[in-house]
């Protein structure tokens, strides 16, 4: 047991995360980027920091915008494999998104889940 709760803690402090990402293609059109956008926005993606002044609103592309969107849709959904598609313009990642702002929420995220899991262990 106590070997669990040590590799447990171990790796939720070097940062290890099995986490999966939903990432739009690159060289989709900015069509196929912005559908993907409304569709994930209207069905459960929170949008709210790609909204103007939000903190992920930057960089102002659609393609940023576009990882964000099917992203957060795809997190929200419990990373089902059919919620990665968004008409062939997303697919399933194991980087994080290449965006700065992006890259810090997938951390942040990672690192939640592997302290909760940490937390599950000790608990046990």
């Amino acid at each position: 047991m106590a070997v669990l709760v040590f590799l447990a803690l171990f790796l939720s402090l070097t940062g290890y995360s099995s986490a999966t990402y939903c990432l739009c293609k690159d060289g989709g059109s900015d069509v196929a980027y912005q559908r993907t956008i409304d569709y994930a926005c209207g069905n459960g993606a929170d949008c709210r920091p790609i909204l103007q002044n939000g903190p992920c609103f930057q960089p102002n592309t659609v393609k940023a915008h576009c990882d964000y969107a099917a992203n957060s849709y795809f997190q929200n959904k419990g990373q089902t494999s059919d919620s990665c598609n968004f008409a062939g313009a997303a697919a399933p990642s194991p980087n994080p998104p290449t965006s700065k702002l992006l890259v810090s929420q997938a951390r942040l995220q990672a690192q939640v889940q592997a302290r909760a899991l940490v937390l599950v262990l000790v608990l046990v």
